[in-house]
């Protein structure tokens, strides 16, 4: 009998061990804490839009729910890393995940071009309409804008020196280039604000035509994107002073550096169609 228990007892254990590098997750409630975090978000956003009285309290608490779901996510993976689960196939798939996220992320700004250019080449001949409308000056490409361009392609130097820091196993070096990123990232986002404000007193507001909500819609959804960036590279910042990084480990550190290259390329297609073009293109078209 007591033999018997042994090969038992020795059968389950080997069952315990998994004989692939496959991450077979545990159950885990982020899933679904964060679905129904973003359906209450979602909800709450279309009853305030509606006047809805209850609409800004559950979009705040869907938001908070998102946060949190997102810190203890991400949390969990990092304790899944530290404990050994993410094998070099995991890791694979971890890079991989991220580059299909940025390239939906790409996806979505080609339709705001898309519409950009679309409302820009395509003028209505239904109704009176000019492209900009009478009254709105485009801003100057040469002055603010222009000056974030700089900003940012400063920040994609420092987000490189960081990375290859990081593959040197230089985390106190990666930790100060990842500062300067991160400043010039804040930087950039207080200028942009400064220019928003600027731009809606000047006459240039969502509201007017689809120049102004293309060009809010577009550099909007890049603003928000700069402040994410910034947001993923300050925790990157936090674990290499915390000496979390080394040369064979970093998957972490490469989807931020990833996806703030991809916010500078942006960014740059911003600046040369929306800025640049877009504000020197001019036409009116009167319908009967």
């Amino acid at each position: 009998m007591a033999g018997s228990a042994e090969v038992l007892t020795g059968a389950n254990a080997g069952h315990d061990v998994p004989h692939h590098d496959y991450h077979l997750l545990k159950p885990s409630p982020w899933p679904f804490v964060g679905s129904l975090s973003a359906g209450a978000m979602l909800l709450g956003a279309a009853l305030w839009m509606h006047k809805g009285a209850v609409g800004p309290y559950l979009a705040v608490i869907g938001l908070l729910g998102v946060l949190f779901t997102m810190f203890g996510w991400w949390r969990d993976v990092l304790r899944e890393s530290a404990a050994g689960d993410h094998k070099p196939v995991v890791n694979r798939g971890l890079r991989l995940g991220m580059a299909l996220f940025i390239t939906s992320e790409v996806l979505l700004f080609f339709a705001f071009f898309w519409a950009f250019f679309h409302s820009a080449l395509e003028p209505p001949t239904a109704a009176t309409a000019a492209w900009p409308p009478a009254g709105v000056e485009p801003l100057s490409p040469w002055q603010i804008p222009l000056l974030n361009t700089l900003i940012l392609l400063l920040s994609g130097v420092t987000v490189t020196w960081a990375h290859h820091a990081v593959k040197e196993g230089h985390n106190r070096v990666a930790f100060k280039a990842l500062l300067i990123t991160c400043v010039l990232g804040a930087i950039f986002t207080c200028f942009q604000l400064y220019e928003y404000s600027h731009a809606l007193h000047e006459g240039l507001t969502p509201q007017a035509g689809t120049f102004g909500s293309t060009f809010y819609i577009a550099t909007g959804f890049h603003g928000f994107h700069v402040f994410v960036g910034t947001v993923f590279l300050l925790v990157c910042m936090f674990r290499a002073y915390a000496l979390a990084f080394s040369p064979q480990k970093h998957v972490g550190f490469e989807a931020a550096a990833w996806y703030w290259h991809f916010v500078d390329v942006v960014w740059l297609f911003l600046f040369v169609c929306i800025y640049v073009w877009g504000g020197s293109v001019s036409w009116s078209v009167t319908g009967p």
